[in-house]
């Protein structure tokens, strides 16, 4: 942490752009603005805003932005809940764009059981649409950090979805079948 706070003292890693409560137009109304619509398109009920898992998406934004790598955070650190990641040029994305980019996903997938529930049978394709629509999921916290070059945007939802076994019925009801 103290590493982090060094690092954003020169600029070279960005604040978190909101962990609060949602307001109109806040980071955390937005980004649940594209996760409900994409929740109630398929018929699940909206997800709420954790700050609690906020704060966690932000210490794990931060690490990523602090160490330069991106991959997930171990399942153990997550405390039962599941993540989304994305990364890109700093500036040149809107949050809802960021998650818009998990959602359009939503073309790979098909009703089925998880993980064989995506067209290419590769859940890593689809798995960032499925936990945002995933049916017991309630809740999500995210955060935003970069560097002067890149953003990365970490989502904690609760509890997590993509279970293996687990039928995607949820899917049923918008997903195009090819002809």
């Amino acid at each position: 942490m103290l590493l982090a706070a060094a690092l954003s003292g020169f600029g070279l890693i960005s604040q978190p752009h909101t962990v609060g409560r949602p307001s109109t137009g806040s980071f955390a109304q937005r980004v649940l603005a594209v996760h409900n619509l994409a929740r109630v398109e398929v018929g699940q009920r909206p997800l709420i805003w954790d700050d609690a898992l906020g704060r966690d998406a932000d210490k794990y934004a931060r690490q990523l932005a602090v160490t330069g790598t991106f991959a997930h955070s171990s399942p153990a650190a997550r405390h039962g809940s599941g993540e989304n990641l994305w990364m890109g040029t700093r500036h040149a994305f809107s949050v809802e764009g960021m998650v818009e980019g998990w959602a359009s996903e939503k073309r790979l997938l098909v009703a089925g059981v998880f993980p064989a529930a995506d067209r290419n049978r590769d859940w890593r394709e689809g798995g960032h649409y499925a936990q945002m629509v995933w049916p017991t999921t309630q809740r999500v916290g995210c955060a935003l950090a970069g560097t002067s070059a890149v953003e990365y945007l970490v989502c904690r939802y609760y509890p997590a979805g993509n279970v293996l076994g687990t039928p995607l019925g949820v899917l049923r009801q918008t997903v195009v079948r090819p002809k």
